[in-house]
């Protein structure tokens, strides 16, 4: 019987403490290191999790544009966490819904500067879909979380 041949997983453990859960960033031997995001984590502690959120505010007016719609989703997001005990750190997946993806790529620098006002440097596993619209028709982007909170 032979063993598959393929890339191997490294885990790049973070030192459990009050703050964080035990975190394990997983990284396959021989991929670039990801910018902005996780290929994978691997996470122990209480589950904390959003719906998917958009870019308004207590009055449910959306924000206007792209842009000004990303910085309200994640300070919903962020407010939502808080609610279940979980800071940004804590996050170990996000998973995007936008209508326009290239809204999305022409505006990389400023949205990778507003996610680290309001998360900070940790960049758990994402992903980004193209949607044809969200329920919200007015809505640009629309967001889910996932937390894991150490016990």
């Amino acid at each position: 019987m032979s063993t598959p041949k393929g890339p191997t997983v490294a885990m790049l453990p973070v030192t459990k403490s009050d703050s964080l859960p035990a975190v394990e960033i997983l990284q396959p031997s021989g991929w670039p290191k990801p910018k902005g995001y996780a290929n994978g984590v691997a996470a122990e502690g209480r589950i904390v999790v959003t719906g998917g959120v958009v870019g308004w505010d207590s009055e449910e007016r959306l924000a206007e544009g792209f842009v000004a719609q990303v910085r309200q989703t994640l300070l919903n997001i962020q407010a939502i966490l808080e609610e279940g005990g979980a800071r940004p750190e804590h996050l170990v997946r996000l998973t995007w819904y936008v209508v326009d993806i290239d809204e999305y790529l022409d505006n990389l620098k400023e949205l990778g500067r507003i996610y680290r006002d309001i998360f900070g440097t940790h960049y758990p596993a994402m992903a980004l879909l193209q949607v044809v619209r969200l329920v919200e028709k007015t809505a640009r982007v629309e967001i889910e979380a996932t937390a894991v909170v150490p016990r």
